[in-house]
């Protein structure tokens, strides 16, 4: 991972892990993420936000924005293979009222070249220990009306929609819905 020195974004070296064939190149570890994982979360955050509705901003985030991604969490983890970070995810208070404690909000993104390999479940079934251990009962999870996999995905491991905000959001010139998914721990 390197640092574009103009904006002081994360970006991925074309020789990246991230960036070659997506072999896995040892057993992928699942950890707490450290300051250290910084740049690694940032590089796979600013590829959503580059490419498609998974990230809802269009401009990469700088750096900084890694102390924003795990302020206020139960946990933030990190999927690592070889030392390369290839997913992370949080789990957080939905709101920060007493009223709703037991309910938690979901963050997570793999990088592509590592979905579809079970990884997504398994970071998700570890935040979901997170949140329970925190006193959390519920889940939820905001994803774009526009990205079909994640609706998908979510949906073939329990979660249902509890709501839609219908084109409250736009992105490269596009509305697109959010869809507010819950699934009972």
């Amino acid at each position: 991972m390197m640092t574009d020195r103009t904006t002081g974004d994360a970006v991925l070296q074309r020789d990246h892990p991230l960036r070659a064939s997506g072999r896995m190149t040892g057993e992928i570890v699942l950890r707490s993420a450290t300051d250290a994982d910084a740049a690694g979360v940032i590089g796979i955050f600013n590829h959503y936000a580059a490419t498609g509705f998974a990230a809802y901003t269009e401009a990469p985030a700088p750096i900084g924005f890694y102390a924003a991604l795990r302020g206020g969490t139960y946990a933030f983890r990190v999927l690592e293979d070889g030392g390369a970070i290839v997913g992370f995810g949080s789990v957080r208070p939905m709101l920060p009222f007493p009223a709703f404690r037991r309910t938690c909000l979901l963050s997570y993104f793999v990088a592509p070249e590592y979905t579809g390999r079970g990884l997504g479940t398994r970071l998700l079934e570890r935040l979901a220990d997170d949140a329970r251990t925190n006193g959390c009962t519920t889940l939820v999870a905001n994803v774009s009306s526009r990205n079909g996999a994640s609706l998908a995905f979510h949906a073939a491991r329990g979660f249902t929609e509890a709501g839609r905000l219908r084109a409250v959001g736009a992105k490269f010139g596009e509305p697109f819905d959010l869809v507010w998914l819950q699934r009972d721990l």
